[in-house]
């Protein structure tokens, strides 16, 4: 029998604050470096934002990304973890120390241990392009704004079991008058902001929108 009570609870938490999600690749976003929103926008301190690198965080996760990134294009879906073709860590440093270079007709990668000038089927290789490994790394504890949802800004922390967490939270349909004391005022006290809760939660940022 469905637990009525406890779907209002969740429906009330998503409206009024958002939702918390751990860091999988189908909720993966890449922010733009325009997306990121200031500390005037949503309050947070430089001095808490740390950049995590996926490739050593979740080598395999991310080495399938970019293997199917390079083969399917804007089409590509990220790998789950537990593919056979995951690779191990130790692989992924070995891989990390190799030079990349792109065939610049169809667009395929191949490998050299050394710098040099390399040609296929005629064609003069050219080095790979950082933009190729777009959202290696990601900023924690820095919120961005999320157009297609699912709240009006997402950021990625560390839960206390250490597992990278996605937060949404803003409601996409209200424009923040934090510049209205009386409003600022209702929101925080309605809201019990001076007692924000735990930064993993969508609470904690909804509070600090305002």
């Amino acid at each position: 029998m469905p637990d009525y009570i406890a779907e209002a609870d969740e429906k009330f938490y998503f409206e009024s604050y958002g939702s918390e999600e751990e860091l999988t690749e189908d909720n993966y976003v890449v922010p733009q470096e325009e997306d990121y929103v200031s500390a005037e926008e949503v309050y947070y301190e430089e001095s808490e934002v740390e950049e995590l690198d996926l490739s050593v965080a979740k080598p395999g996760l991310w080495e399938n990304i970019r293997k199917k990134k390079e083969r399917e294009g804007k089409n590509y879906k990220p790998a789950k973890r537990g593919d056979k073709d995951r690779p191990d860590p130790e692989s992924w440093k070995k891989a990390q120390n190799k030079y990349k270079y792109k065939d610049p007709k169809t667009g395929e990668i191949y490998e050299y241990e050394r710098r040099g000038i390399y040609k296929k089927d005629g064609r003069t290789l050219i080095p790979a392009q950082a933009a190729e490994y777009q959202g290696r790394k990601v900023k924690l504890g820095k919120p961005f704004r999320t157009p297609k949802g699912p709240k009006k800004f997402s950021v990625y922390v560390k839960n206390p079991k250490g597992n990278v967490v996605k937060v949404n939270f803003g409601d996409p349909n209200m424009k923040i008058k934090k510049n209205i004391p009386g409003r600022r005022k209702n929101f925080r006290a309605r809201h019990n902001c001076d007692n924000p809760g735990p930064r993993h939660k969508a609470r904690y940022w909804s509070c600090r929108a305002w």
